[in-house]
């Protein structure tokens, strides 16, 4: 839990001028790690690095250790990868000498690589496992003159590949292909302007119900129904007192308990105009997200309910949601509709005992 005044991270969208998504917010993760695991063993297990000059014969032989995590996330074709690992890699090397075949085994590990030091090498540290003799330190000499570039040449492969995308790129580039197939009929459809005179021709009515739909275009609608155990008054005064927010989201609040007043929540992420009021039995408000596109809000209405004494239904809708932010990342509607249900309902059922 976030401390008092810091707010929930989930739902504090920051302002940032490259979009990247704050808080993973506006979409999931996708996780990486296990595909890191199989793409840097693929890389860099069994990578030969002497075969016999000088009498040495040196080889990686697995991936020993991969620790951390590996993400990616991709909006309108864009690829932010985010990761921070640390990995073990084992080698071995068999020497001829005088007194015969003598074989040496060790490690080399990479303390540290991150998405944050994508255009720099990492460092990396070659260690002998075992006795530290003169074979063992001409295999280690040999792997830092040899091995190392090898290495970082293959780390800097995956690098490049979590940059398009990591297991993502199939279903990035299937997202593309479309958008071509739709270009190319699009273009088709151009040549032949005979046909679609017809349709305007045929049905104007049609048309006109076409251009009302794309209107609402990229925008959904929010429906959901919680119970509570309270009264429908107890409800209503929580949704519309400052304090009692700040409470239950850890969060900083303002909010106006007047038509036409002005609301912000989760530390500014969420602000808006109340258009309706009826005490506890009706919040009607104008309700955007700072990363909305400007000028768009959607409107909030929440109807209370009390079938019984001591049970309150509240039927929430909320129309003209976009579907994606000014950055164009296309979770917002299932994310705010996560939110009221896990850090709005869920913690008010919590914090002040209104059943689970």
């Amino acid at each position: 839990m976030a401390k008092y005044g810091e707010g929930d991270a989930r739902w504090i969208v920051q302002e940032r001028a490259d979009g990247t998504n704050v808080h993973n917010w506006h979409w999931a993760e996708r996780d990486c790690l296990e595909w890191s695991r199989s793409r840097l063993t693929s890389l860099l297990a069994g990578l030969p690095v002497l075969s016999g000059e000088g009498g040495l014969a040196l080889r990686t032989t697995a991936l020993d250790k991969l620790d951390g995590e590996a993400y990616v996330n991709i909006r309108k074709g864009k690829v932010i990868p985010g990761y921070e690992l640390s990995l073990t890699l084992a080698w071995e090397a068999e020497a001829t000498t005088e007194s015969g075949v003598v074989k040496v085994s060790g490690a080399a590990e990479v303390p540290y690589l991150a998405d944050e030091n994508a255009d720099e090498d990492p460092e990396l540290r070659v260690t002998v496992r075992g006795d530290d003799g003169p074979v063992a330190r001409r295999a280690k000499d040999a792997f830092l003159t040899k091995g190392k570039p090898l290495v970082l040449e293959k780390i800097r492969e995956y690098v490049a590949a979590m940059a398009k995308g990591g297991p993502a790129k199939d279903e990035l580039d299937s997202k593309k292909t479309p958008t071509k197939a739709a270009a190319v009929e699009a273009g088709g459809a151009a040549t032949a302007p005979a046909p679609a005179a017809e349709k305007k021709e045929e049905a104007p009515a049609v048309k006109e119900k076409k251009a009302k739909a794309k209107d609402k275009e990229g925008f959904k609608t929010i429906e959901m129904t919680e119970k509570f155990y309270c009264r429908a008054k107890d409800m209503y005064e929580i949704l519309m007192d400052e304090n009692r927010w700040k409470g239950f989201t850890q969060s900083n609040a303002r909010i106006s308990r007047e038509v036409g007043g002005q609301f912000s929540l989760f530390d500014g992420s969420i602000s808006g105009v109340n258009e309706e009021l009826q005490e506890g039995k009706l919040i009607v408000q104008k309700w955007r997200f700072g990363s909305w596109p400007d000028g768009v809000h959607s409107t909030v209405r929440l109807v209370f309910d009390e079938p019984e004494s001591g049970v309150t239904v509240i039927s929430l809708k909320q129309t003209d949601v976009p579907e994606e932010d000014r950055y164009g990342n296309s979770t917002v509607v299932e994310n705010t509709e996560r939110g009221w249900r896990e850090l709005i309902f869920q913690r008010i059922r919590g914090v002040f005992g209104f059943g689970i």
